[in-house]
């Protein structure tokens, strides 16, 4: 694409922005960052529905929970490293590569000849599918200040509301009508319109020529760390007993890891996790928020399609429907957020309020009983997903707010990162605890002569309860309901502990202008608590920089907007 007098849309400044061929070249690329994350979504959820016939065909029933797994431990791992190297080389080919990767993936699953060769092929998407959310999150920080950011983010959440009901209703689809490879092979042509978005619009800042130092070590920790994480969350009170030697192992292996990490990470040159971060106020609250967004959004949405379909009697594809209502609202709340904090340059109460609606929607899922009017469940369940909206991508904007340009990319990633841990360990809880007491209710409610009519009662499907008769039907309903419900009721002090962590976020004004600037001293210096000579100087230098913001807003409530500049260390 070739252009006359269109600035570069890395060039943006606060009187370049409202120009039209910059707004253009601004929305074109946008929506080339939206394909992009639309496939990164849809890919976590477009096989819920398709991998009953894809196991079965394949003959890999016993290796089911590996589709899923491959993909979220690879994009898991790869979130930080992804981030990082951003930060260090650029991220226009690093973008590019994310989505090659991710397409091979694709091909190699579509083409996959039995079980072994699918969950290559998911692993190998995953590898790339872990940059395609970080690198366009990080692209967006690159090319639009901080106060006109916050609608864009408002449409990102957007395309998760998408693809959460988007994606089981089209693996079912395809599933059902043409093939459930179609899951795979639609990746393609959406790839590649997102590479030449990339190629023909996206025009980023050069990074020095300096040969990079990367973080191996760091690197291989992180990613021992995530594994023995992600593969306790998934097996543990699944697969395996969480006393088990296995889960036991796995364990002390992610402790072990993680301490180790963080002793490499305060001595490494450029870190793929700066400990400087930390020292952050704004990140620490808002990462532990996210984390905890992601245990109350995921330990929800795991379970309760399955409530759905065992407590109410619909099948699967209406339980995807009743699910939107939440999307709806998440979709909703989330762009109007987004435009508000643009409007208004305002943001800390988003979150707050957020969190504290999310809870009440918790307390309100609590409340189910089998007899709850569907429409009034769907209510619930759109006033978790306002919550949910209000606050997801306001947290990724304050993290970018927080640091200068050169080092956002690492600031999303670990900011994601800490979020999609939150979503296992959700996952994990939600499960074990749902499990466990359902257990515990079967087998002291039903009646000793119910086993020949119920059979295996781990084999329990929606269609069997239905035929199931009215007196056995009822106590199995109930066990669900009495089984899950209780565990929203649990999640509720955990969200109004984010609400409180929220409440000490620093309102710091949004950037009306790109901060370029290479950082003089780099974050695993300020990170290193050996450096104690310096904390004086830190705390002189907080205070100048707090004394400057209120001099800066004070001078753009007289004078309109002004440009504001993070100053480097």
């Amino acid at each position: 694409m070739t252009t006359t007098n269109e600035p570069p849309v890395a060039d943006v400044t606060p009187e370049s922005f409202n120009d039209p061929a910059t707004k253009r070249s601004i929305l074109l690329l946008f929506v080339g960052l939206m394909v992009t994350m639309l496939l990164s979504a849809l890919d976590q959820t477009i096989f819920s529905t398709a991998l009953p016939t894809i196991v079965g065909e394949l003959d890999g029933v016993n290796h089911m929970l590996w589709v899923t797994t491959a993909y979220i431990l690879a994009a898991t791992i790869m979130m930080p490293v992804y981030g990082k190297l951003g930060d260090l080389i650029g991220r226009k080919g690093l973008f590019i590569g994310a989505i090659s990767i991710f397409m091979i993936g694709s091909v190699v699953g579509g083409l996959a000849p039995d079980m072994t060769w699918l969950i290559v092929g998911r692993a190998v998407q995953g590898l790339g599918g872990g940059g395609l959310m970080i690198l366009s999150q990080a692209i967006i920080a690159d090319v639009i200040p901080a106060r006109e950011r916050g609608r864009y983010m408002g449409a990102i959440g957007g395309v998760f509301a998408l693809a959460s009901v988007a994606g089981p209703l089209l693996g079912g689809w395809f599933t059902e009508s043409i093939g459930w490879r179609w899951a795979f092979w639609m990746n393609l042509p959406l790839g590649a319109l997102a590479i030449l978005a990339a190629v023909t619009l996206l025009k980023l800042p050069k990074h020095n020529k300096r040969k990079p130092t990367i973080d191996v070590a760091g690197m291989v920790l992180l990613a021992i760390a995530s594994a023995a994480v992600v593969l306790t969350t998934t097996w543990g009170g699944t697969q395996y007993d969480w006393d088990s030697l296995l889960i036991i192992s796995l364990i002390i292996i992610a402790v072990v890891a993680a301490f180790s990490f963080v002793m490499v990470e305060r001595s490494a040159s450029e870190p793929i996790m700066p400990m400087g971060m930390f020292k952050e106020r704004n990140f620490v609250l808002t990462t532990a928020s996210g984390l905890i967004t992601g245990i109350a959004m995921f330990g929800a949405l795991a379970y309760m399609p399955t409530y759905l379909q065992m407590v109410t009697g619909v099948n699967a594809t209406q339980a995807g429907f009743l699910m939107i209502p939440m999307m709806g609202a998440l979709l909703l709340s989330s762009v109007t957020a987004g435009q508000l904090v643009s409007r208004t340059g305002r943001y800390k109460w988003l979150p707050i309020t957020g969190a504290f609606v999310l809870a009440t929607g918790l307390a309100l899922l609590s409340t189910m009983t089998p007899d709850l009017p569907l429409w009034i469940l769907c209510s619930y369940l759109a006033v978790m997903g306002l919550g949910i909206g209000m606050s997801m991508q306001i947290l990724v904007l304050i993290v970018q707010n927080t640091f200068p340009n050169s080092q956002v990319g690492t600031a999303t990633a670990s900011n994601n990162y800490f979020r999609q841990i939150g979503a296992s360990i959700g996952t994990a809880v939600v499960g074990s605890l749902f499990v466990a007491r359902l257990t515990d209710l079967l087998s002291t409610r039903l009646p000793a002569t119910a086993a020949g009519a119920t059979g295996d009662t781990n084999s329990l499907t929606p269609a069997a309860v239905r035929d199931l008769p009215d007196a056995l039907r009822e106590i199995i309903v109930s066990s669900y309901n009495d089984s899950l419900a209780p565990v929203f009721l649990y999640m509720v002090p955990l969200v109004l502990l984010s609400a409180v962590l929220l409440m000490f976020l620093k309102e710091v004004p949004l950037a009306t202008s790109i901060d370029r600037g290479e950082a003089t001293e780099s974050l695993n210096v300020l990170g290193d608590d050996n450096d104690s000579d310096d904390t004086e100087d830190d705390d002189a230098e907080a205070k100048a920089t707090d004394a400057a913001s209120h001099q800066l807003t004070t001078a753009s409530d007289q004078s309109g907007p002004i440009s504001i500049i993070r100053s480097q260390p």
